[in-house]
């Protein structure tokens, strides 16, 4: 139906109720994808070397960026968890107490008395030696010297953080062996035999 400009209330034509249709617009072919094996490959517009440059470098960096970050966060948490610091130390004292804890991971949580704080009158007493023994063999060693009430010699390991299966102490006792009291006490506190 065509529309004249006597029949628009304006006095112009109403280009939305034509009969006419718009003209196709032509599609635009495809620019052709050629493989490193045709020559026309190697003549393309752009620049005699574009062609192997990556096509995005902030892909790279952020797979190099997350990668250095996630070995710096494993060494990390390695030297802060698993790598002790302290090895091969001693200590001398009396078992005060030890008991088995835990929900999930059963270690053995113990205090020691350091002996150079009971002997030491000088200084106000400043802590118990307080560790964990993960080794079923050396708590009943340490059980035994808290029944005799004989002083022992601990071999440990101090780790800068706790991790569950290793107990609630960043303290733990490698080694155990009982100690003559004078050995380690002074003279005049040895007990007569």
């Amino acid at each position: 139906m065509l529309i004249t400009p006597d029949d628009d209330e304006k006095g112009g034509t109403d280009f939305f109720e034509s009969d006419e249709q718009p003209a196709p617009v032509p599609k635009q072919p495809k620019k052709p994808v050629y493989k490193p094996d045709d020559p026309a490959y190697w003549e393309e517009e752009e620049g005699e070397w574009e062609h192997l440059k990556p096509q995005s470098s902030t892909k790279i960096w952020i797979w190099c960026g997350s990668a250095v970050v996630a070995v710096c966060l494993f060494i990390a948490i390695w030297l802060r968890f698993f790598s002790p610091y302290v090895e091969d130390a001693v200590q001398y004292g009396y078992v005060e107490n030890i008991e088995r804890r835990g929900i999930v991971f059963k270690t053995y949580e113990g205090v020691l008395i350091p002996y150079k704080e009971l002997m030491d009158t000088t200084r106000i007493y400043r802590r118990d030696f307080i560790f964990t023994a993960v080794n079923e063999s050396i708590a009943i060693q340490l059980k035994k010297a808290q029944f005799d009430a004989r002083p022992v010699r601990v071999g440990y390991i101090r780790y800068h953080a706790t991790v569950p299966w290793r107990g609630s102490s960043n303290i733990v006792i490698t080694s155990v062996d009982s100690v003559s009291p004078a050995r380690i006490l002074p003279p005049e506190y040895t007990p007569s035999l």
